[in-house]
């Protein structure tokens, strides 16, 4: 739970934070970098890229903020953080070129797996997922003016953590901020690991549901979903249900909800845009991210939502999926299956091993068009 009960609990915790100023979060070696050719001992060998010699720092030297970021080469991968266990992530805070939030994929590896536990486009995992940065005000994702994306989903590990970041573009992503807060300290036998994954159709199919999450397996909970929604048709598109399917359900779903917008909190088709603690929606159209004026939900209009299962998670003790229906309106009051483009982020914890994740799909099939 999200409160400051234990705030005032001394620990054995010892905090550590992993940037590019010190990329193994190693005590007392913050702020090493030298306005110099040579790179950073430790940049090599976590295998980052040393851009040379920070011309802005060339007048006061070494501990004046000579690497506060880095370059993503072009189509590379990058480690950002490779941290010991045990401990917990407490904060990851990221900000970058908006125009690359969905070239820039965010890995998560925990106690040295070989398939990763988080895998999506860094900004679908910050709500931001039409590449344009949003202001967030939930608690386990916060995004700020001018895209500084935060999240605060606790994220314990044992063994090791591991993140990386993909690069897909053709292009240098230069100005790639981070921190990567850790608490080093012990992890309780009861604590499960964090998990988020990214799916996307466009278009839908006709008369199926869009699936949010598939295959896991093992005792856990869902804690959130992201959804980004752009219309293919006009008119009302959220009549669907959210469906989550718990611990072998067949054909009928244990929990279902009433419509898309009551699921995000909302009601009577949103109506305003809202960001609160657990529920989120932002019509895009309304933001300004339009060149012209559109009626409210024409085609091509963009929406973005959450829910986060803070305080009501929704726990699986073998296995869960989830589907949301895509569901509008035609002639004389019927219901028409809408086959629109949706992309997802699903958030859950659960015991380990989990099962691979189906493939993310290619630049071409992730691109916002």
């Amino acid at each position: 739970m999200f409160d400051l009960s234990n705030i005032t609990k001394l620990t054995d915790g010892k905090t550590r934070i992993f940037t590019a100023e010190n990329v193994y979060g190693a005590k007392g070696r913050g702020g090493m970098a030298d306005v110099a050719d040579a790179p950073q001992d430790d940049v090599v060998r976590l295998g980052q890229v040393w851009d040379g010699a920070n011309s802005c720092a060339r007048d006061l030297g070494i501990k004046w903020k000579v690497r506060p970021c880095m370059t993503l080469p072009p189509q590379s991968l990058t480690t950002v953080a490779d941290a010991d266990g045990p401990g917990r992530i407490t904060h990851i805070w990221i900000t970058v070129d908006s125009r690359r939030l969905r070239d820039l994929i965010l890995r998560i590896y925990w106690d040295g797996e070989e398939f990763p536990s988080v895998e999506a486009p860094v900004g679908d995992f910050f709500c931001c997922g039409f590449s344009k940065p949003l202001k967030i005000a939930a608690l386990p994702i916060n995004v700020n003016p001018t895209g500084g994306m935060n999240c605060y989903f606790p994220m314990p590990f044992r063994g090791s953590a591991r993140i990386t970041v993909e690069n897909r573009s053709p292009e240098k992503v230069g100005g790639f901020f981070y921190a990567v807060s850790v608490d080093a300290d012990a992890v309780g036998p009861d604590e499960a690991y964090f998990h988020a994954k990214f799916r996307r159709e466009n278009p839908t199919k006709y008369m199926k549901d869009y699936l949010i999450v598939d295959g896991i397996k093992g005792r856990g909970h869902y804690v959130g979903t992201q959804l980004s929604w752009q219309q293919n048709s006009a008119g009302w598109w959220g009549e669907g249900e959210f469906k989550a399917f718990i611990d072998g359900d067949g054909e009928f779903p244990t929990y279902i909800g009433t419509g898309t917008e009551d699921y995000f909190g909302g009601a009577w088709g949103f109506g305003d845009n809202y960001s609160a603690p657990f529920l989120g929606y932002q019509d895009l159209m309304t933001l300004g991210h339009f060149g012209d004026k559109r009626p409210c939900n024409s085609i091509g209009n963009r929406h973005s939502m959450y829910r986060f299962h803070v305080m009501d998670p929704i726990r699986f003790q073998t296995d869960f999926k989830a589907y949301i229906q895509v569901l509008g309106w035609r002639s004389e009051g019927r219901y028409l299956p809408l086959m629109d483009d949706l992309a997802s982020v699903a958030y859950w914890y659960q015991s380990e091993p989990h099962g691979k994740f189906e493939a993310l799909g290619s630049r071409d099939d992730l691109e916002v068009i």
